[in-house]
């Protein structure tokens, strides 16, 4: 009886501690994953070239020992020249790759190498995984490039802009002991000139916002009408002459307000936002004021 007493003590004990393991077991949180070197670490390079921002963003394998190039790499076969993730080269303009035209935008960067001669292509596909989702109808450019010999070895492949100018840029990719030189150029004179032009067509609208800013916050009437005039002297539109329209109302001198209402009529007419937005407004007013 007391063997058998003793025995039940025990099996019970055991459950018990059993049960408050598998407890314990359960409030414990899993183990965290440890911050780890990749195999193939990710690296990004960027250059100013003009008014144009290129960059890229890859993986970088290693050597470690292998043949690259005709080995790891075989010569004539599609590759995701980096690994992992596509790699993508991003420009904020557009550009040529060689003598081809590309847009701005983002890109997934391909290559076909040879002992000689790689083929660099531009993919607007940039979801793909190694090749893997690779299609060459969505192939953006096309070019041929010269393959160079590397006086040492590169262990970890690398891409690195060299030469630039205001014009144009290489970006080279370096392995082992290949450098293929990509050719990158940007008519800067004209993204410049379209820079001034945009900026010269928008340059009433500093001291537009400025007017409207008094007008609608209960500033200086008169401060603002002068902002508003030097707007209207750098570029009349529909916007400023609405704006002197009401600087004008509130400071009583409603005929004038009724000319400056009208301009803006005939040079919004047509025009989407006042149309849909303004053009019944500025009706109203005018009936109002005249």
């Amino acid at each position: 009886m007391i063997r058998r007493h003793i025995g039940s003590r025990l099996a019970a004990a055991a459950l018990t501690l059993s049960a408050a393991t598998l407890v314990a077991a359960a409030a414990t949180p899993a183990a965290a994953v440890p911050d780890l070197p990749r195999a193939s670490p990710a690296a990004r390079v960027e250059q100013q070239v003009g008014v144009t921002t290129f960059g890229v963003e890859y993986a970088s394998p290693g050597v470690k020992g292998r043949t690259i190039f005709g080995g790891l790499v075989p010569y004539g076969e599609l590759w995701r020249a980096g690994a992992n993730e596509a790699t993508r080269l991003t420009a904020s303009r557009a550009f040529k790759l060689g003598d081809k035209e590309v847009p701005a935008g983002t890109y997934a960067l391909f290559a076909i190498p040879g002992e000689k001669k790689w083929t660099v292509i531009l993919n607007s596909n940039t979801k793909t995984w190694g090749t893997y989702g690779y299609d060459q109808k969505d192939d953006v450019a096309r070019i041929e490039v010269e393959a160079e010999t590397l006086p040492a070895s590169r262990e970890r492949m690398t891409f690195l802009f060299s030469d630039a100018t205001d014009d144009q840029v290489n970006l080279d990719l370096e392995w082992e002991k290949v450098r293929v030189r990509i050719p990158l150029s940007v008519d800067t004179r004209a993204h410049v000139a379209a820079n001034i032009a945009k900026a010269v067509d928008e340059a009433w609208m500093p001291h537009f916002a400025s007017a409207r800013w008094h007008l609608e916050n209960g500033g200086d009437l008169d401060e603002a009408l002068r902002y508003i005039d030097a707007s209207i002297a750098v570029k009349p539109t529909w916007n400023n002459q609405w704006v002197r329209a009401q600087i004008l109302a509130k400071k009583g001198k409603k005929k004038d307000a009724v000319k400056s209402a009208k301009a803006a009529q005939k040079l919004g007419k047509g025009e989407r936002v006042y149309e849909g937005f303004y053009k019944q407004s500025i009706e109203a007013a005018i009936a109002e004021w005249d």
